[in-house]
């Protein structure tokens, strides 16, 4: 049998004994964490024990040198702990083997990732609730806007800028206008009389341009040449060079009456109001067969000669009105009903519309209506000047032989003087079958014409809305 410490292996103790120094001491590191169990780290540090503890087995079993004074290993004491170490390291490595998991298969090691589904939130509602919030907010704020540009259009198109400017602009003057200043007037009824001649743009243009550019202007009476579409600035140069102010001229406006007319024949000629009035007393005098001068004075620009008598002025006025009756073809003994007609035209409606007015005038007459209209009843009340174009509840239930709501048919007499385009409006209506009509917007003098009532009643909703808008126009 060969010698046992020829086949002695080397004993851990000695391997280890003989391993080199390290260059550089390694760096303390923390205690690792704990793999998860079932990782892949974990199988590699089960491993890692199971062959620790068997080398640590086996070393147990190699004999190593006999410390001094103890006794030689025999044989077989040598084979029986060798064998006795085989059967720990089994029964160790059965043991681990028990006590650990079998290793999971690859598949199982690469699989992808598996996460829990989160089941979503229902919305649904949600969503559906806060839309129909969105849309109301935005509805409201939509109507919020449409109620303030119907309410306060002008202003807020004034304010951002918006829309028309009020002003011509320079270089756009053209034709002749004749704008009369009477004695007292200021700057807004001078910017009135110009706008009406069509001098400005609008009626306020040129009084806001006063306030704001040359307060102090003073207006002397007369009648002045101008051009239509001036600016403002130029309209009032234009009043205050002395060439453009017409001795001994009178502009009698249309829609005016001998109330209005006679200061102004006294502004531009100089006769006195006294000698003016006596002259109109007796219309009989100048072959009218009336009970009034009331619609006779014809609207035009007149010139006399620096002798004229009031008698003179009246005279020539009176013919110039049978010239445009007799050129409309109104027979002599319907002067005076044309007259009546076509002074409510006049002051009821813009040119365009002369001829509709006059057919809802024919209208309501032939179906046995009152005429309902608001020239009338201001006429007959003493009003009509007032500014207004509404009528007073005091006028518009005032027992009068002009008022048109109390009474049926035409009023006692003109209420106003008519120009040519009104007297041909009263002979010749157009067609239509138009029983109202109400203005809904005075800057522009848009009309609405209706054949029923409840179409009316709209109409003056609209009337209503831009009176609303604006307050300092004269509704």
């Amino acid at each position: 049998m060969p010698e046992p410490d020829a086949h002695k292996p080397t004993g851990l103790g000695d391997l280890f004994d003989n391993l080199p120094d390290a260059t550089s001491p390694l760096p303390d590191r923390a205690a690792p964490e704990e793999p998860a169990p079932g990782s892949r780290r974990a199988r590699r540090a089960a491993a890692q024990r199971e062959s620790g503890d068997a080398r640590g087995a086996e070393g147990a079993s190699i004999p190593g040198p006999s410390p001094a004074g103890a006794a030689p290993h025999s044989d077989f004491a040598s084979v029986s702990d060798s064998a006795s170490a085989d059967r720990d390291v089994t029964a160790a490595a059965s043991t681990t083997a028990a006590a650990e998991p079998a290793p999971a298969p690859l598949d199982d090691l690469f699989a992808p990732e598996q996460h829990r589904e989160v089941p979503k939130k229902r919305r649904g509602r949600g969503c559906l609730i806060g839309l129909i919030i969105v849309v109301i907010i935005l509805g409201g704020i939509a109507a919020g806007g449409i109620w303030a540009m119907n309410t306060y259009g002008d202003k807020i198109n004034e304010l951002m800028g918006w829309g028309e400017p009020k002003d011509y602009e320079a270089g756009m003057a053209t034709g002749e206008a004749y704008v009369t200043i009477k004695s007292g007037d200021t700057g807004s009824p001078v910017s009135t009389a110009l706008y009406s001649a069509g001098v400005t743009k609008t009626d306020r243009v040129f009084y806001e341009w006063l306030l704001k550019e040359n307060p102090s202007a003073q207006f002397y009476p007369g009648v002045y040449k101008l051009q239509k579409k001036m600016t403002a600035e130029a309209a009032l140069a234009a009043i205050e060079d002395p060439a453009n102010r017409m001795e001994n001229t009178v502009r009698i406006g249309e829609g005016s009456t001998i109330e209005s007319s006679l200061p102004r024949i006294v502004d531009g000629v100089g006769i006195p109001l006294e000698e003016l009035e006596a002259a109109v007393k007796d219309p009989s005098v100048y072959g009218v067969n009336a009970e009034s001068l009331e619609g006779w004075l014809f609207p035009a620009i007149y010139t006399f000669d620096p002798g004229a008598t009031a008698e003179d002025v009246i005279a020539r006025m009176v013919e110039r009105t049978r010239a445009s009756l007799e050129s409309a073809g109104v027979p002599d003994a319907d002067a005076e009903r044309i007259l009546v007609i076509a002074s409510i035209i006049e002051r009821e409606g813009r040119t365009p519309d002369f001829p509709k007015v006059s057919r809802v005038i024919q209208n309501r007459l032939d179906k046995g209506m009152k005429l309902q209209m608001d020239s009338t009843s201001q006429y007959g009340y003493g009003e009509l000047h007032a500014g207004r174009a509404s009528t007073s509840k005091e006028a518009q239930h005032d027992q009068n032989a002009w008022n048109t709501y109390e009474i049926s048919g035409l009023p006692k007499s003109p209420i106003a003087n008519p120009g040519d385009d009104a007297i041909e409006a009263a002979m010749h209506p157009a067609d239509g079958p138009w029983l109202y009509f109400v203005t809904i917007n005075l800057d522009t003098g848009e009309t609405q014409f209706s054949e029923t009532y409840a179409e009316h009643e709209r109409g003056i909703e609209k009337w209503d809305a831009w009176c609303k808008a604006n307050p300092d126009s004269g509704c």
